[in-house]
């Protein structure tokens, strides 16, 4: 059983801070929430200095007043630990808790996520706090999962993480001689003689921007110990909630493809996953579906809880666009048919003072529920109910799979060139997209999954697979010569863990696999674009980086086309190994490129794919006895497409037949189908 099943039903409800109005208005509140079946609340997300007034003081008085009122009107609690704000008092008496930024700046106190993560000082009463909130509440039937602090992130630079700094570096590499042979310190003479010479790579050090660096090695390893050190804090609080509460799951809430946290070694501390889904305006619905994958992918396909959306608008960006009509609910059950099990708000009601005023919330301003966006969450809720709970756990089958890795996140954009338009993130979305458009399931999946666990899927997708770390290319090449199918890019198999090159051509320990040696890479500006022309004489544009390489075993699929000196040479190949292939694509080939390249691959295998028009898709997930299929218009106008399969909508519990379905601007159907 998942922990998302342990619900028992679909929680509805989001963020609610009781504390920032009078009690009067608590009471209207469960009225207004009531009546639009909403069923859960997240409480307690900042509030340590109203729990903790002064060091000696701890005050619950106002959050049993809060538990008491929800338990009776049967709301089921998310109970937040409070630890994402410091109080006042904290900071003043004890400096060490406050952060040192990039540009070497001590923080005084303000903001929200203000902690050091190595600061004695909060790990001691983060975890003292957590403690009393479990052995306290811990006990309570409907307190159904426990939130640790918000939206963990941010870097610190201080005497107290450069200390920590050492220790962990001393952990993972035992000498310096080791130390200086990964970060490569012969360059510019920064050989280290002494553990204390070695600093937090900041903006008075070895970086070069917060997004370059002297020794990449450095700041990648600096990197993976911030991680490390906030994860701690995690730790810290769920050991102390543990004391007291050995069952209630334990989550943190994620933020999709968030840098600077390696969400798949988070995962593996919580219980299950949850995130905040805040897409912008002209986020497109691929990007939104891919985060959605990612965070049910983290634990191995576990469905996850949406923490947290706006049933209207965000403030914080710079276009923060109204949801249209409907828009609100197609995204909730969007973040369903990926794998969510609970849609939930920031916030339940709108705050009328300070920076998150003007952030959408279910009731609003207008302090009503005669609004437009009142009503869409009434009536969203109002189906919810009506579901119940046999849509939790089920899960997706996918045959395809999509690495993405943080350390090679972190490592790519580090790198000294060669385009400075190369950004991770926008080149795992261009494959997801490519499957996304024929609505092909797609999981996302961590570089360090063994070949035998590859083995479920019939295609591996590694975008830019720029570092290579120990045990990767033995698994791929197990994985394909078994029967797999692996596909990578331009800018792979280049540097190891220590972002170090590996000598002996490019694409280093890939080259035997894929068939293929890359002399050297060409770095088109804005401004320039090439061409490549496949076996079928389908020509496509390409840009940002073009390889130049020799086959060594593989077969070219397609070959440049005319205006460079490589024109004629080979760019996407293909390389029979064992009883699989591996494919290699060397240059950023257009979309309408990357839809020709999957739809042959789509041609060798028996995948469940749909034909949409652009704004619709088609996901399906699936319990032992039925398949659940969302089918969702992400778009303003009404659309129509062919539907192949005998089933009931239970939206509306009418029969759907094949043939042909409608759906107006932002519809949904979600078709369940008997297996």
């Amino acid at each position: 059983m998942s922990a998302s099943q342990k619900f028992g039903r679909i929680l509805f409800g989001g963020d609610y801070n009781p504390e920032q109005w009078p009690k009067e208005v608590w009471y209207q509140d469960m009225q207004l929430l009531t009546k639009a079946d909403i069923n859960e609340a997240t409480i307690n997300v900042f509030s340590w200095a109203q729990l903790q007034p002064s060091e000696e003081r701890y005050d619950f008085s106002t959050l049993d007043q809060i538990i008491e009122l929800l338990t009776e009107n049967h709301f089921e609690i998310v109970l937040a630990t409070s630890t994402a704000a410091l109080p006042a008092w904290m900071a003043e008496r004890y400096p060490d808790v406050t952060r040192t930024d990039f540009e070497g700046r001590h923080h005084r106190f303000g903001g929200r996520h203000n902690a050091c993560p190595n600061s004695p000082t909060f790990r001691y009463y983060s975890q003292k706090l957590a403690a009393k909130l479990s052995e306290r509440y811990g006990h309570l039937r409907n307190i159904v999962c426990w939130h640790i602090s918000n939206e963990y992130g941010g870097q610190c630079y201080c005497d107290n993480c450069a200390a920590a700094f050492r220790v962990w570096l001393k952990r993972q590499y035992k000498t310096l001689d080791a130390v200086n042979a990964a970060w490569n310190t012969h360059f510019w003479g920064h050989t280290f003689y002494d553990w204390s010479e070695i600093f937090p790579p900041n903006d008075l050090g070895d970086a070069i921007g917060y997004d370059n660096s002297t020794l990449a090695g450095l700041s990648i390893d600096y990197r993976r110990f911030m991680s490390d050190s906030i994860l701690q804090n995690y730790k810290d609080e769920r050991q102390a909630i543990r004391r007291f509460d050995p069952e209630t799951p334990i989550t943190t809430n994620l933020m999709g493809t968030f840098k600077d946290l390696d969400y798949f070694k988070w995962a593996k501390e919580m219980d299950l996953v949850s995130w905040d889904n805040y897409p912008a305006y002209n986020t497109p619905s691929s990007f939104t579906a891919m985060t959605h994958d990612l965070m049910r992918g983290l634990k191995n396909g576990d469905p996850f809880m949406l923490m947290e959306q706006t049933p209207s608008q965000q403030n914080w960006q710079p276009y923060n666009s109204l949801k249209r009509p409907g828009q609100m609910r197609a995204m909730s059950y969007q973040a369903m048919a990926h794998g969510a099990d609970t849609i939930q708000f920031f916030q339940l009601r709108q705050s009328k003072g300070a920076t998150e005023k003007f952030h959408g919330a279910v009731i609003s301003h207008a302090d009503t529920d005669q609004t437009r966006v009142f009503h869409e969450t009434a009536a969203l809720g109002h189906e919810l109910a009506q579901l119940g709970g046999d849509i939790l756990g089920a899960r997706t089958q996918a045959k395809v799979a999509l690495i993405f890795d943080w350390e090679n996140y972190w490592a790519l954009e580090y790198a000294s060139g060669p385009n400075i338009r190369l950004k991770y993130v926008d080149q795992i979305q261009q494959y997801y997209a490519a499957f996304y458009r024929q609505n092909i399931a797609v999981d996302l999946i961590p570089t360090d999954l063994s070949a035998a666990a590859l083995a479920k899927y019939d295609l591996v997708v590694a975008p830019v697979l720029y570092m290579v770390k120990p045990g990767v290319a033995e698994n791929l090449t197990t994985y394909v010569k078994n029967g797999g199918h692996f596909l990578t890019t331009f800018m792979s198999g280049l540097v190891d863990r220590n972002d170090n090159v590996f000598i002996g051509g490019y694409p280093g320990p890939l080259r035997e696999l894929l068939g293929v040696w890359v002399e050297e890479f060409d770095a088109l500006p804005p401004e320039k674009h090439g061409q490549v022309i496949f076996t079928d004489q389908s020509t496509y544009e390409c840009e940002l980086i073009c390889d130049i390489m020799h086959l060594e075993g593989a077969q070219a699929l397609a070959h440049y086309g005319a205006g460079e000196f490589y024109a004629e040479t080979p760019v996407v190949t293909n390389h029979q190994v064992g009883q699989g292939r591996a494919y290699y694509v060397g240059t950023q080939l257009a979309a309408a490129g990357i839809d020709h390249l999957v739809g042959q691959l789509i041609d060798q295998f028996d995948w469940e794919h749909f034909t949409t028009p652009a704004n619709v898709e088609i996901t399906c997930r699936q319990q032992a006895d039925a398949r659940y299929y969302f089918v969702i218009n992400n778009g303003p106008a009404q659309e129509t497409l062919a539907w192949p399969y005998q089933g009931t909508d239970l939206l509306n519990q009418q029969t759907v037949a094949p043939g042909e379905i409608t759906l107006p601007s932002y519809g949904v159907k979600l078709v369940k189908v008997a297996k």
